[in-house]
């Protein structure tokens, strides 16, 4: 998928790819979109439980390796 921000939170367990994705999404304009690529299996959950309760579009994820690649579109 198509995306203008990578961040990359391989190695690192739950909050911080959220807490990660959340700063560089607020300094992302809206409707652009962030690719976080993680390893932490509960990043399927937070991610779009985040994206939920803060306005933003969780697109879905592809596998890439032993991660996973999470695509958020930035809400407005």
């Amino acid at each position: 998928m198509q995306h203008d921000a990578d961040l990359d939170c391989e190695g690192l367990i739950c909050p911080l790819p959220v807490l990660r994705a959340r700063k560089r999404l607020l300094a992302l304009a809206p409707g652009l979109i962030l690719r976080v690529r993680a390893t932490d299996a509960m990043a399927a959950v937070d991610l779009p439980h985040f994206c939920a309760g803060a306005g933003h579009d969780y697109l879905g994820a592809t596998a890439l390796g032993p991660a996973t690649a999470h695509f958020i579109r930035r809400g407005t």
